[in-house]
């Protein structure tokens, strides 16, 4: 195949191809040899969202009035149900005029809050481990990164106090994420009252990533619950696993005006609204009861239980409360790392189990395993280890 003489842009060599889109390749090629792969890597729910969202998406969709553009700020009316459920699971009071922002996915608005805030000069604070995008969105918006180490022996939790002794003088975002991933971490009402209070002092915008809230979780917390947080904060959401709308494309971004403001200076020029009927939908999804949210945990629940035992055969040690899509486990000092058992699952048993050092080098020592499976799948899993040896060792 010829090679093109057109350079890509240097920014591009900041940033490698998204580990899950590599790995899907070779396990596409495995499968091109007949083997089957079962798939225990990536965090894409398997159900459906409840009835009554598919059922407003197709009455709206029908409307020939429905697929022209639409707002950049999204409907009003989508904009009031997220501030209502807000108000309702995490006790915070949002504007829906100006301190809501719809987004096609919560991902997007990463990327979006890196290049309203972020340039060359600044440096932006990212968790290790923790969601790759954050580095690399900060890196394509020209920022330093600066990792702030996470450890299972502070529950996950970041050292603000230890960071108050290094220099922030050109930090000018802090990436935070609870319900942590990888980890299932859960923060606490007194860490976001320190994270508000931390971004005052030192000038610096935190950006709470809170997808996985609802799920495996009774606790809502967020950080724009406390006090003065509007005025330094600003938080993600997204319906993709709380409401299995991953592929929908679904979130927020929620915060002070004056902050939102800035990010749809960037947003408006990059894309435009979302589908109408999709939004109808996700009105009914936020209006869901209380019940929808326990049954999808009491499915959840099951499953945690199955990759417990599934982690239990590989030796590999786990908090039973850990919350969130994954299970994040500690391997045994006889592996070499979390890479290593990983592909010797993988090409072994056919399975396939995330390496945690793709979230830094603080889950070198881990492994991680998603939820979105039917236990039986589980099961498979398991059978397929125990008849395997692992003898890819120290």
């Amino acid at each position: 195949m010829a090679s093109s003489s057109i350079q890509p842009a240097k920014r591009l060599n900041l940033v490698q191809e998204y580990y899950f889109s590599t790995k899907l390749k070779e396990i596409a090629e495995m499968k091109s040899r007949g083997l089957d792969v079962v798939n225990l890597g990536i965090g894409s729910p398997d159900l459906p969202p409840s009835p009554q969202t598919i059922e407003a998406l197709h009455v709206s969709a029908q409307d020939p009035k429905n697929h022209a553009y639409q707002s950049y700020v999204g409907l009003p009316a989508l904009r009031q149900a997220f501030a209502d459920w807000y108000r309702t699971y995490f006790g915070a009071d949002l504007n829906p005029v100006n301190e809501i922002l719809p987004l096609i996915g919560s991902k997007e608005g990463i990327m979006h809050i890196a290049m309203s805030y972020l340039e060359p000069g600044t440096v932006a604070l990212v968790p290790n481990p923790g969601y790759p995008t954050y580095r690399s969105a900060s890196l394509l918006a020209g920022a330093e990164v600066r990792n702030y180490d996470l450890s299972e022996e502070t529950g996950w939790l970041p050292d603000l106090k230890a960071l108050a002794q290094t220099d922030l003088s050109a930090v000018r975002v802090m990436w935070v994420n609870y319900p942590h991933m990888p980890t299932g971490a859960k923060a606490t009402r007194a860490l976001y009252e320190e994270l508000v209070a931390f971004g005052r002092e030192h000038n610096i915008l935190i950006a709470n990533d809170n997808p996985y809230s609802f799920i495996l979780n009774e606790e809502y917390l967020s950080i724009l619950s406390v006090p003065g947080a509007k005025e330094v904060a600003v938080e993600l959401n997204s319906l993709s696993k709380s409401h299995n709308m991953a592929g929908w494309r679904m979130g927020v971004l929620a915060g002070g005006a004056e902050i939102l403001s800035n990010v749809l200076k960037f947003k408006s020029n990059m894309d435009s609204g979302m589908f109408l009927p999709m939004q109808e939908a996700a009105i009914q999804a936020l209006s869901n009861p209380p019940s929808w949210y326990a049954g999808l945990n009491a499915i959840y629940r099951e499953r945690q239980k199955a990759v417990f035992e599934l982690l239990d055969l590989l030796d590999c040690r786990y908090d039973p409360q850990q919350t969130g899509m994954f299970v994040w486990a500690r391997i045994p000092d006889t592996w070499e790392s979390g890479y290593a058992l990983s592909d010797e699952v993988l090409h072994k048993a056919h399975v396939f189990i995330t390496p945690g050092g793709i979230f830094g080098t603080q889950g070198d020592r881990y492994i991680r395993i998603s939820l979105c499976a039917d236990v039986r799948v589980f099961e498979e899993a398991g059978r397929r280890i125990r008849q395997q040896a692992l003898s890819n060792k120290q």
